[in-house]
């Protein structure tokens, strides 16, 4: 088994902009449930006396949401929360930690690596950010017993995710601690079988060419790229599990 490497970190933290702190505000309460479809929101003026802000900036962020369809603007009523589309068939994001207590074993996650620093060109393409802007790279394994149960590796957008370029992830793994923290507003997956690679089967502990099941997933808030995983599961370790719309019964 490989030993743990947590390196610290090289890249100077960046505090979010004020663009950043509105958006972010106003984005988890309509994402979390708290601003129901036809909430009025405070005007730009209102809001920019709030923030301490120019009122261009607020009509940025107003903007921005707009666009993404959170909220219509309406003339001569202001911004209202819109409601936000079901998806007809969606794959649950799960805690590795419900799927595991699940079985009836017991929980627990070792951090292998954890590192920020600058995007490579492949890491930000798969994240659809420009080249070198800071992530954060972690790698995680979790187990269900004594055995290895899932192979997290992860990659962070940080000016996203300012708050994960400190956090340890010791108590807490990236997944739930990512899930309280952002609300993510469109999610991919994608799944594959195959067989396990060298480093792979080291660290669940299978022989290499084992059958694992690898799910890879991508999620955003609004436009913005939050996070890209890949969980691979040994192949006898894991249900795929989904949920559709009566609309999609044949």
């Amino acid at each position: 088994m490989i030993d743990a490497d947590i390196t610290a970190d090289t890249i100077s933290e960046t505090p979010l902009s004020l663009h950043q702190r509105i958006l972010l505000d106003i984005e988890q309460n309509i994402l979390t449930g708290r601003w129901q479809p036809g909430f009025k929101i405070a005007s730009e003026q209102q809001l920019a006396l709030q923030y301490g802000c120019s009122r261009m900036t607020v009509n940025k962020v107003v903007t921005q949401l707009a666009r993404a369809g959170l909220i219509q603007r309406k003339r001569k009523v202001g911004s209202v929360v819109l409601p936000q589309k079901a998806q007809s068939a969606i794959l649950e994001i799960y805690d590795i930690r419900e799927e595991v207590k699940a079985k009836g074993e017991i929980y627990s996650h070792r951090i292998l690596s954890r590192t920020v620093r600058p995007a490579n060109s492949e890491e930000a393409e798969r994240l659809d950010i420009p080249r070198k802007r800071a992530i954060a790279d972690i790698t995680c394994l979790h187990y269900a017993g004594a055995h290895p149960f899932c192979l997290e590796q992860r990659l962070i957008n940080l000016e996203v995710v300012p708050d994960a370029r400190g956090e340890t992830f010791e108590t807490l793994s990236p997944g739930p601690w990512l899930l309280d923290h952002v609300p993510w507003s469109a999610a991919e997956h994608r799944i594959a079988a195959r067989g396990a690679g060298s480093a792979e089967a080291d660290y669940l502990t299978i022989p290499i060419g084992s059958p694992v099941m690898v799910v890879e997933r991508q999620t955003w808030r609004l436009d913005q790229s939050v996070t890209s995983v890949r969980l691979t599961y040994p192949g006898k370790s894991h249900t795929l599990t989904a949920r559709f719309t009566p609309s999609q019964a044949g």
